[in-house]
């Protein structure tokens, strides 16, 4: 076997590989420079906090990598069909899976709403009202997270208890608030 045909032989293999290598450096890189992007925006914008930066963040790093991902299996000979097919087979599966943890989904989009919106801020006293003559859940405002808002109990005889209110509570129910 002469070079030439050495050479031949192994040229498919290492221009497989470097392509291969190119598009992760290329998914790393991006990946990079999206999430110092997003590190300055939060930065430069005080008003966006950091639990809302956080995910976002993530879900583009998932995003990019996934795509990178892809475009490997594709380089190494995965065919186009059987990566769509698996691709909408997990979609089915994530919708139902959406559809199962709707309640924990709902806390976390109305708190996205909470940061964004504004209806309180940390340290307000809110009371969720069950009806217009009934009083409800009274608190001091101590932190507000993904899933809950946790208020410092006012009511008497409570003598600084917690109390975790979820956060659809306050997007279903009427809400007084003092600053």
């Amino acid at each position: 076997m002469d070079e030439l045909e050495l050479l031949a032989a192994w040229s498919e293999p290492l221009i497989r590989t470097a392509q291969v290598l190119l598009i992760l450096l290329l998914a790393w890189l991006c990946q990079r420079i999206v999430t110092r992007a997003i590190t300055r925006l939060g930065a430069r914008y005080a008003q966006l906090p950091q639990e809302v930066l956080l995910p976002v963040r993530g879900l583009l790093r998932w995003l990019i990598m996934g795509s990178a991902c892809m475009l490997v299996l594709e380089r190494l000979g995965v065919s186009a069909e059987v990566l769509w097919a698996a691709l909408t087979g997990f979609t089915a599966v994530a919708a139902v899976a959406f559809f199962a943890i709707w309640s924990v989904l709902s806390n976390m989009f109305c708190a996205l709403l909470i940061f964004s919106m504004g209806p309180f801020r940390l340290g307000d006293t809110v009371e969720l009202l069950d009806g217009a003559d009934k009083p409800g859940v009274k608190g001091r405002v101590l932190s507000v997270n993904l899933f809950y808002t946790t208020l410092e109990d006012l009511s008497e005889g409570a003598s600084g208890a917690m109390v975790q209110v979820p956060n659809s509570l306050f997007f279903q129910k009427s809400v007084r608030r003092w600053r």
